[in-house]
């Protein structure tokens, strides 16, 4: 079985191990190009391509996918399947025509709910309590074709997006090993989706870490979660970005102002801090102001005596 395997972060590489170490045959891996990073913008691989390179396999970049060589290219390998994972770009009709099985993408999300970019971070920024991964046969929308499987797991208080990738990658290889053969014996009937029951999540952007104190501090909590590791949810303190790393919330009548730092008697932040909030107080217990590591929250205002009482932007 001729497979080619199109992915980029790591949440693919388990799904990418699990055809190379079940013997299918991965005739190529596409994925994104290098991108500059870094102060010195030197070209950096993506997960999956590193890992196809330790794998020896063949490594395919295309800036597009609707361009008639890259198609051409594509169709040289012969594929009898094409499995995605994260990859980045949108495939055209003539892309998904070629392979005899079609195209099968994991998504990290329980389809129809949170389509597009961001789905993990979705399911935090909603306060879900589950989320999952579906394997779906690709059509030329976005996350919108017929469903093969879904599997559900729950969404801790402590998980972050970083975190929750995590899991739900190792689930995606689980179900793929599952699926993959009964989907090429024919054995499964792909469900369409339930429109009405579609949601969005559109890309993060950076300047959505910012933190907005006048905020429920639930909202807040949930939000420093959901974009760690990226963009991180930050303040501004004397000039310099302050990162909020780890969080709770405090369910306590509102004692601050809005952006107002106080002290709180918590037990599991050991003598940190809190902040004010539209509706009560974020109790914060990780941070890295800009240019140092990351430290409590309780080592933080040992250094800063005077952030005790400060107000942060708003």
């Amino acid at each position: 079985m001729r497979v080619i395997f199109m992915g980029t972060p790591e949440f693919a590489v388990p799904c990418l191990e699990h055809l190379i170490l079940n013997q299918y045959q991965v005739v190529a891996v596409y994925t994104q190009p290098d991108k500059p990073v870094g102060r010195g913008r030197s070209l950096a691989f993506s997960p999956v391509k590193r890992a196809a390179l330790t794998w020896k396999l063949p490594v395919v970049q295309p800036v597009s996918l609707g361009k008639a060589e890259a198609v051409e290219q594509l169709a040289s390998f012969h594929p009898d399947i094409m499995v995605v994972a994260a990859f980045g770009q949108t495939l055209p009709q003539s892309v998904l025509n070629i392979p005899k099985y079609g195209c099968i993408n994991i998504h990290p999300s329980l389809l129809p709910r949170f389509r597009g970019a961001s789905p993990v971070a979705a399911a935090i920024l909603a306060g879900d309590d589950f989320t999952g991964v579906s394997i779906m046969l690709m059509d030329t929308g976005l996350d919108t074709g017929p469903v093969l499987t879904r599997a559900q797991i729950s969404v801790s208080a402590f998980d972050t997006t970083g975190s929750l990738t995590v899991k739900l990658s190792q689930v995606a290889a689980r179900v793929l090993q599952e699926v993959l053969p009964c989907w090429l014996r024919g054995e499964l009937t792909p469900q369409p989706q339930n429109e009405a029951e579609a949601v969005w999540s559109s890309p993060i952007t950076k300047e959505e870490g910012e933190i907005d104190w006048h905020l429920p501090t639930i909202d807040i909590w949930r939000r420093v979660r959901a974009f760690h590791p990226w963009p991180g949810s930050y303040t501004r303190w004397q000039g310099k970005t302050l990162k909020i790393i780890k969080s709770e919330p405090l369910y306590q009548v509102k004692t601050a102002r809005i952006g107002q730092v106080i002290g709180t008697s918590a037990a599991s932040s050991g003598n940190g801090f809190g902040v004010g909030t539209g509706n009560g107080v974020l109790n914060i217990l990780q941070v890295q102001l800009e240019g140092k590591k990351a430290i409590s929250a309780a080592e933080f205002i040992r250094g800063q005596r005077q952030f005790m009482g400060a107000v942060l932007p708003c």
